[in-house]
């Protein structure tokens, strides 16, 4: 008997352990596991669960290519192509169920919607503007914009936008728009050209302006610099000049003291140098009458001459008398 309940123990647990692996599986890294609880829809955090009671979503992004035909202002078409790419939003997960179901493809479904969303937003965008004013980066703009509604209508999160091409419907159209774009980028390059002209002009007159002032502050400063070195060349002259008057001062001084002396002393006359070419002619004519010439340059003074004349007259008179 007991060997029976031993048998149908280990059964049961097989059973149990097989039931496990059949129903339980491990979460991958880049796998959502959604599950219900009260009605809400949760995310299970564990490492295992249940097939059955959860769907599995695939956290990769989905592509989405979608091409527009729609129509500007004067009812002029346009063809627009967008790629980008949606994700699950991860604060949104009960709108992304509630779009594609409880279904693995839940994502592709919601991502439908969001390009049927996305080509309204760009019919909306080029009946506002002109075709001349549709741009690729305008589009852009206006569907980033609107980019939140995505995640509160269909669970996904816009991961990235772009603008394949946009070209109006009609090639005529087409061939014109370019030609304005031609026109319009030959005009602005004429006017960068000119604009570079006009840079380079202003900067060789304000080189050119430079170059005046300075050249005019070097003439003023040769200027200051002349006046100063006219200014020491007049200082060493009145210096020269006040040294040469008091050269002759002290000359004409010195002269003064020796007239003094002599008028004072007769008898140092026949010391000057005038005595001394007296008494060298009257040795080499002994009965001859001396005549002594004198220059102007040895008659310095008359007051000289007529000491000298005085000394001549009393040696005389002494001689007569002898």
């Amino acid at each position: 008997m007991e060997i029976v309940f031993g048998i149908a123990a280990a059964v049961l647990v097989l059973v149990i352990v097989l039931a496990a692996a059949f129903e339980f599986r491990i979460r991958q890294p880049d796998v959502l596991v959604l599950y219900e609880s009260n009605g809400k829809i949760a995310l299970r955090s564990g490492l295992f669960y249940p097939r059955h009671f959860s769907l599995p979503l695939k956290r990769t992004t989905h592509p989405i290519q979608l091409t527009v035909e729609a129509t500007a202002m004067g009812n002029l078409g346009v063809n627009v192509k967008l790629v980008g790419s949606v994700a699950p939003a991860m604060d949104n997960i009960q709108m992304l169920v509630r779009v594609g179901g409880w279904s693995s493809e839940a994502i592709a479904r919601a991502a439908e919607e969001t390009s049927i969303r996305l080509e309204g937003l760009v019919k909306e965008y080029a009946e506002k503007s002109e075709i001349s004013a549709l741009s690729s980066t305008g589009l852009v703009n206006y569907l980033n914009e609107r980019s939140a509604q995505f995640k509160e209508k269909f669970g996904v999160e816009l991961i990235s936008l772009a603008v394949h091409s946009m070209e109006p419907a009609d090639a005529e159209i087409a061939d014109a728009l370019r030609q304005q774009e031609q026109a319009r980028l030959l005009e602005q390059t004429e006017r960068l050209n000119n604009q570079a002209r006009v840079s380079a002009a202003k900067a060789k007159y304000q080189a050119d302006e430079e170059i005046a002032e300075m050249a005019h502050a070097l003439e003023l400063k040769k200027g200051t610099l002349k006046k100063a070195m006219l200014e020491q060349e007049n200082a060493l002259s009145q210096k020269r000049l006040e040294d040469e008057l008091i050269r002759n001062r002290l000359r004409l001084s010195f002269e003064k003291e020796e007239l003094e002396i002599l008028k004072n002393n007769p008898e140092l006359l026949v010391l000057t140098p005038q005595a001394a070419r007296l008494a060298e002619a009257s040795q080499g004519l002994k009965n001859a009458r001396t005549v002594i010439s004198l220059s102007p340059q040895d008659l310095a003074g008359s007051e000289l001459l007529n000491l000298f004349q005085n000394m001549m007259n009393k040696a005389l008179e002494a001689k007569k008398n002898g």
